[in-house]
């Protein structure tokens, strides 16, 4: 994602076709994520997994031929990153819910713990490499170095042993199912709660990360090598708060951590864009990325906690689609650093994230 939000800023010159290349990884969440949720359960994951690896390998390496062959336009990477971020979505609901399975919903926490810190191991490094790589050799051998990764992870879920265990539908229709769960929602706070601040974190905080590129360019004048290190900064932070999570969380801290997590990530990002200089730039992104983690290692395990075993797979399908609320937000920040520049933009953006959490206190100060 580094290597091609600087390829597209390079060629265009636009802050708002960057805004649109990460929106595209994640808009196939509110497309398609309800129906992947309730689907998760009537088919096996193990099959899942070994399918959607296989497509993000066949994927990349179809963008590393037409990259050495000289024919790699702005609207193949869009491409790969919309079909890439379909995968994505069936994998955010499928992999999880394996995990459930794994562990149980009260050690749900733990699990995303050790999930979340692989996930920031690989953003804290992957940027810096992604960075260096198309700063020596290109584009192309990043999605080279893509494909052997995720020839790994091929490889990885070919392996994987795993028993499913069944859950009854009663012959119901998948629609059928989608709508069990927003009847569900319907009277559980807790529930309202747990996507209400899904929906602020992804419209008004997440979709900030998307211009650190272009800042870093354009204002800390550094080149794609600079800008993948401090890119990177976002994820040595999301590994400290998983350490301090793992170190010191407890269960009844989940609800606090998952909420107030929030307008710190917000509050940090803003404060990224004012910094004059890499340095401090470098450490607001990795106080944001504490605050993150605290976000993402916790949205799980309230979720699991809050419904029965059965209603699972389909809340993480609804999950899925307010995490897919965020091309709204990437849109916005985009069309905002186009009119009114890159740091005004993070800082409009960032105070409708405050007020957003503010005006829905009484929905998420219900989450348990």
């Amino acid at each position: 994602m580094l290597a091609v939000a600087v390829a597209v800023y390079q060629t265009t010159g636009s802050a708002f076709l960057v805004t649109v290349m990460s929106m595209l990884r994640v808009l196939p969440m509110a497309l398609f994520g309800a129906f992947i949720g309730a689907a998760a359960d009537r088919f096996p994951g193990h099959t899942i997994m070994v399918v959607t690896t296989s497509v993000q390998f066949a994927t990349s390496v179809a963008v590393a031929v037409l990259a050495y062959a000289g024919q790699l336009e702005t609207w193949h990477l869009a491409i790969s990153i919309f079909i890439n971020g379909t995968i994505w979505a069936g994998d955010n609901a499928v992999r999880r819910l394996m995990m459930s399975r794994v562990v149980g919903a009260n050690r749900m926490a733990n699990a995303m713990t050790f999930d979340i810190g692989a996930s920031n191991v690989s953003r804290m490094a992957g940027p810096a490499i992604g960075g260096t790589i198309f700063a020596i050799w290109g584009i192309g051998a990043c999605f080279v170095l893509g494909a052997v990764l995720y020839l790994a992870s091929v490889i990885a879920a070919i392996t994987l042993r795993y028993r499913q265990q069944p859950v009854q539908h009663g012959g119901s229709f998948i629609l059928h199912d989608i709508l069990d769960a927003l009847r569900l929602i319907k009277r559980n706070n807790d529930l309202i709660g747990i996507l209400s601040v899904t929906i602020i974190f992804n419209m008004f905080a997440w979709p900030l990360l998307s211009l650190v590129p272009v800042i870093g360019q354009d204002d800390l004048q550094l080149g794609p090598s600079g800008v993948g290190i401090l890119a990177s900064m976002e994820g040595v932070g999301a590994i400290f708060g998983v350490l301090l999570s793992f170190a010191f969380a407890k269960q009844k801290h989940e609800a606090t951590l998952y909420t107030y997590s929030i307008p710190v990530y917000i509050v940090a990002l803003m404060a990224f864009a004012l910094m004059p200089n890499p340095v401090l730039a470098g450490i607001a992104l990795t106080v944001a990325g504490i605050g993150g983690s605290g976000f993402m290692i916790n949205q799980s395990a309230i979720l699991f906690r809050s419904v029965k075993l059965e209603m699972r797979a389909r809340m993480l399908g609804l999950l899925t689609v307010m995490i897919g609320t965020g091309p709204l937000g990437f849109l916005q920040v985009g069309w905002l650093a186009e009119a009114i520049g890159t740091k005004n933009a993070i800082m409009t953006i960032g105070i409708q994230g405050l007020i957003a959490t503010l005006l829905t206190r009484r929905y998420w100060g219900a989450i348990k």
